[in-house]
């Protein structure tokens, strides 16, 4: 597959270390890859970390750099400067004491959060994470701000509007629902037996909610069985008649990744990344697959590119379009300008 035939870089990749080797170079400029995804095994400090991404860019212009950056025990770089964010749950905490407090201290975060991450190069941060906390998953714990649907919905659009006045936009995860099923989808494949009118009438609330303020979705590696009989991120029912059809989101939708245990689901790893895509998926990520040469990365590159000569799957000019639009339109503060920004200062003085 050429270039030129290619409409749509859906692949989101990683790199092994904290500098590219030519592996990395030949995938980032491979015409299907469209994303980078950073990890911890990627940061060594802001300067380390601010090369490496240049190097991409300059491979790639286009290439949409991601990282997995929430607060509390998910957030990829805490040294050099980086504040240490609170936890999701500290904001759902503080909304029960004082919930005005509560709306301003989420949106600080989303400044705070996005501001760090873009002035060392990074586009997006896969955050907020909407799910409603049940009290039972574990994985999802205090990473969740809240039970109640309408708490999770007005906490998330704050932190939201923090990152956008960072310039960087947003990704909601994990739909319709993460936080009710127990057992964790990176190592198992979790069910959640609860009907579709339960779903939506709770957990998959902020997506109704947030459907216009939302940049984009991350579905999850879970089975509603008395839905789909797939995973939601594998399913057209979820993905395009629930989440498009009728929640109206218009974003971009990122399949979570696709080593996870809960993928397996789907088949091979190039057989869950064409259902992903075939399902409704702009994007599909593969984690941690970079180690060791890299030959799953190269497998799943090789593969997408034949099985689109083969109409296995097509690339979408309209899911083109979504990735390019998480892309910040300003450039970003340099990292020491922004250390002395008011508005910054501020942020960090209004978090819990």
């Amino acid at each position: 597959m050429t270039a030129d035939a290619v409409l749509h870089a859906p692949l989101v990749i990683d790199v092994a270390g904290t500098e590219l080797d030519a592996n990395d170079r030949r995938r980032l400029q491979h015409p299907l890859t469209g994303g980078l995804i950073l990890f911890t095994r990627n940061w060594r400090d802001r300067q380390q970390l601010t090369a490496l991404i240049a190097e991409a860019k300059a491979l790639r212009p286009d290439l949409l750099v991601t990282v997995d950056h929430e607060g509390g025990r998910v957030q990829r770089f805490r040294t050099d400067g980086f504040t240490h964010l609170p936890a999701m749950r500290v904001l759902g905490e503080l909304w029960m004491r004082d919930a005005m407090r509560a709306t301003d201290a989420a949106t600080a975060a989303g400044y705070v959060l996005g501001a760090e991450l873009r002035a060392c190069g990074v586009d997006l941060s896969y955050t907020p994470v909407v799910d409603l906390d049940h009290g039972h998953s574990q994985v999802i714990g205090d990473r969740a701000f809240h039970r109640d649907a309408r708490v999770v919905t007005l906490l998330a659009k704050s932190l939201m509007h923090g990152l956008l006045l960072a310039g960087m936009g947003n990704c909601g995860k994990h739909f319709p629902a993460h936080g009710y099923a127990t057992a964790d989808s990176h190592v198992a494949l979790p069910v959640d037996k609860r009907s579709l009118k339960a779903i939506l009438a709770d957990d998959a609330r902020p997506y109704e909610w947030l459907s216009t303020s939302l940049s984009a979705v991350m579905p999850a590696h879970i089975v509603y069985p008395k839905v789909d009989a797939m995973p939601a991120g594998f399913s057209p029912r979820w993905l395009r008649d629930i989440l498009r059809g009728q929640l109206g989101f218009q974003g971009a939708i990122f399949s979570d990744d696709l080593s996870m245990a809960g993928a397996r689901a789907a088949g091979s790893t190039l057989e869950g990344a064409l259902a992903a895509l075939n399902a409704g998926c702009d994007m599909v990520l593969l984690c941690n697959q970079s180690l060791n040469g890299g030959a799953p990365v190269d497998a799943l590159l090789d593969g997408l590119s034949q099985a689109a000569e083969q109409d296995r799957w097509q690339p979408n000019a309209d899911s083109e379009a979504r990735r390019l639009d998480l892309m910040p339109l300003l450039p970003p503060l340099p990292w020491d300008e922004l250390m002395h920004q008011p508005a910054y200062r501020h942020a960090l003085e209004r978090l819990p």
